[in-house]
């Protein structure tokens, strides 16, 4: 979310203030990161770990609330409070102020942050391709993303979102700066019903695909990662540094009965998928049949093949810092193993 990149300026000044505001909106019972060290905890007491989502609870946190119900974090020593904080751009800015151990983020905004020094790593990748993709509709005449000069295209507020547009027509040979851009903050789905626009960047082939496509407007769907911009980890987990030094064995045994979570969702999908419509939030109840496909639309794309669930890789990050500053979006140069750790 929603599962979404919002490149925002983050101010460390700003952090504190915000993250007690946001964090009143969480729930109860998380510990701070940070509060106390492993080994403060009484023998036999598990480790308490919050973690925050990215957006409401949908498809893509199902192996968390299987690894919850099916007692996989319990059998690690671990209590682990799953939030969503009241903000959902805020679950960074709450690691960061060690609020919360663990927040999932995106890489390329974990590569932003450590550009603006903020002290967050990655230390796990959970979606492991892009999600966001272009769309345009089916009657717009659109072939190929170089198509697309001529047409509107909308999008939500976010230059980065502009920068994959113009990575993916430049890649085709079109000319990038013949695009009409329209910001159309977060209506991706009406401006698309509406053919107020004729394409959008920023919306989710497991979401508002789907929901557009319910509505009966059929859409072409481009993967940026066939155009020139990096097979990015949409969704990874993130933790602060000072987090990780003090919670690391916690983190790890968090990431083994995650992937146990996993592995139950891939062979289960659709008991994983029970599990998660017990956990639908009231703000935002979830379609049965929506969240159904989202998932087998997410469990290839989540599949890390032969290696263990999470792995990160070296060359994917400098892939993705290369792309970022060749775009500007990094405020000074990032080395991959300052913005993951392998666990």
């Amino acid at each position: 979310m929603k599962i979404r990149l919002r490149q925002k300026k983050v101010w460390l000044s700003a952090v504190l203030a915000a993250a007690l505001v946001v964090l009143s909106g969480c729930g109860s019972g998380g510990k701070p990161a940070g509060s106390a060290s492993e080994t403060a905890a009484g023998a036999g007491e598990p480790t308490e770990l919050t973690v925050l989502l990215d957006w409401y609870p949908n498809a893509v946190h199902s192996f968390l609330f299987a690894a919850e119900e099916q007692g996989y974090f319990e059998e690690a020593g671990l209590k682990v409070n799953l939030q969503t904080p009241a903000d959902t751009n805020d679950a960074l800015k709450l690691v960061a102020a060690g609020k919360a151990d663990l927040a999932i983020s995106y890489q390329m905004q974990v590569a932003i942050s450590r550009s603006e020094d903020i002290p967050i790593v990655s230390v796990a990748s959970i979606v492991r391709h892009p999600l966001n993709r272009l769309f345009a509709l089916e009657t717009s005449g659109v072939q190929s993303p170089k198509d697309l000069v001529g047409k509107k295209i909308g999008y939500p507020s976010i230059p980065l979102d502009e920068s994959i547009v113009r990575t993916m027509v430049e890649s085709e040979g079109g000319d990038p700066s013949k695009l009409t851009f329209v910001d159309i903050g977060w209506d991706l789905i009406p401006a698309m019903t509406t053919g107020r626009v004729d394409a959008i960047i920023g919306g989710y082939v497991n979401h508002e695909k789907l929901l557009i496509e319910k509505e009966g407007v059929k859409l072409q769907s481009f993967d940026p990662a066939d155009y020139g911009v990096p097979d990015y980890y949409e969704l990874v987990l993130t933790a602060s540094e000072e987090g990780l030094a003090n919670k690391r064995e916690a983190i790890k045994k968090f990431l083994d009965a995650a992937a146990k979570g996993q592995q139950y969702t891939a062979s289960h999908p659709d008991e994983a998928l029970d599990l998660l419509l017990k956990k639908e939030s009231k703000d935002f109840p979830l379609d049965p049949d929506i969240e159904k496909q989202s998932l087998d639309i997410l469990l290839p794309l989540m599949d890390a093949g032969e290696e263990p669930f999470g792995a990160q890789s070296a060359d994917s990050w400098k892939a993705v810092i290369d792309w970022l500053k060749q775009h500007g979006q990094l405020k000074k140069d990032v080395k991959p193993e300052e913005a993951f750790v392998q666990l």
